[in-house]
């Protein structure tokens, strides 16, 4: 009985959270955001019924992956690239202002007297950490809701795809730092020309890949399944090499693979095809499985204070670094704010942070249950704030859609609201 058990845990995630997807959008909240309370409640921080098995764990990285393949192929090329410099300058000060504001909170708190930590670093290390842990940010489910209201496809959604990318960059960068300083085996040199690496090699698979379609895939008259079955397997395989050769993740070799096959004449076929399998069964796996992570430890007062404390920190300084360095880049205060909101979800990946700094004496176990907390808290309250920074008189109406290239999502799209302008 106990091999099939993973055919019922499916049935209660997928059941619980669209009930708990349509009671949020009763109350004028995305969806996006019933599905991550649902893996909470469904987990062991509150009824226990279900934990993350390494089945649900790998369906939600499928999830995910697919989710930033959409999102690739979702994009406006022409709009990415004109942002490139505003993108990285975004992720740049997004990155520096949360490293700051981590490591002031750590400084704090982490003496003796108030958290004693047991981690194996010095305490300027694991405060540094606490920073890096800070400037990780998850836009799977910023691209889930903008998706959700119709707003992927703005120049503000556009600006937070590619400075998403490039903080990813700069996150790996900040992690190999410091884990090179308490591991002499990481080699920082070595990381470096790894994502310099990666790019190169994404751009020759790209034309490869874009004229091997064009002259044998789209060439042929029928059997249009093959488009989208192709393009999964261009997906996944960038994805692997992404992560197992350069180091890069995962879902930012997915999205560079949807980015290529936007280009390609059967883009809206093979993204109604996603989107099916994604609304199915991927992404309610994908949200819920980020509930099941929730598990918190007993703390002490003066834990549960620092919690807070991050919390806030962790919200203010995306909101803050990202917000200004669109405005220096030239975008208006509501496209800022929304840049910034963008930004705040630190999600899965703070979480994957977290746990190699662990392993390594940089984050001591007294930490990891404000960690927890501020993911779940940036996690949940990304998409709320996502829908008040982009409700309607913010800005004029956005340019319409093109016919047939509608945003669709894995939930069912919200009242139209009013846009941005370019």
């Amino acid at each position: 009985m106990q091999e099939y058990s993973y055919l019922l845990d499916l049935a209660i995630i997928l059941l619980f959270t669209k009930c708990f997807g349509l009671l949020t959008k009763r109350v004028q909240m995305p969806q996006v955001v019933g599905a991550l309370i649902a893996g909470v409640v469904l987990g062991p921080a509150m009824l226990g019924i279900l934990s993350e098995t390494s089945f649900i764990h790998e369906i939600a990285e499928i999830g995910v992956i697919v989710l930033m393949f959409c999102a690739g192929m979702e994009t406006d090329i022409q709009e990415l690239k004109a942002s490139g410099k505003s993108s990285f300058i975004i992720a740049l000060i997004g990155v520096l202002v949360p490293l700051v504001g981590g490591f002031g909170a750590a400084y704090i708190f982490n003496r003796p007297g108030l958290i004693v930590s047991d981690g194996s670093a010095s305490i300027f290390l694991q405060n540094v950490f606490i920073g890096i842990i800070l400037t990780a940010t998850s836009v799977s489910i910023t691209v889930e809701t903008l998706k959700e209201l119709g707003k992927l496809k703005t120049r503000s959604g556009n600006a937070i795809l590619g400075a998403a990318i490039i903080d990813d960059i700069l996150g790996i960068i900040a992690l190999t730092l410091i884990t090179s300083l308490a591991d002499d085996s990481v080699n920082i040199v070595v990381v470096l020309l790894k994502i310099v690496g990666f790019f190169v090699f994404a751009g020759v698979a790209g034309f490869i890949f874009y004229k091997f379609y064009r002259r044998w895939v789209a060439s042929a008259s029928k059997g249009l399944h093959r488009h989208a079955i192709i393009a999964f397997v261009f997906c996944l395989v960038m994805s692997y090499c992404a992560e197992e050769f350069f180091g890069v993740a995962d879902i930012t070799g997915a999205f560079i693979a949807g980015l290529i096959i936007s280009n390609v004449d059967k883009t809206t076929f093979i993204q109604s095809k996603f989107d099916t399998v994604s609304y199915m069964l991927l992404s309610p796996v994908f949200f819920a499985s980020i509930g099941l992570k929730v598990s918190l430890p007993s703390m002490s007062m003066a834990i549960v204070g620092f919690s807070a404390v991050l919390a806030i920190v962790a919200i203010l300084t995306k909101i803050i670094g990202c917000g200004l360095g669109a405005k220096l880049c030239g975008y208006k205060n509501y496209q800022a704010k929304r840049i910034g909101v963008g930004m705040i979800s630190r999600g899965e990946v703070a979480l994957i942070v977290a746990s190699k700094g662990s392993a390594l004496g940089l984050l001591g176990s007294e930490f990891l249950g404000p960690v927890v907390i501020v993911v779940v808290i940036t996690t949940i309250i990304t998409p709320v704030l996502l829908k008040y920074v982009f409700r309607p008189g913010t800005a004029v109406p956005d340019q319409p859609i093109p016919a047939g290239q509608e945003i669709t999502s894995f939930y069912e799209q919200t009242d139209s609201e009013c846009g941005e302008g370019k």
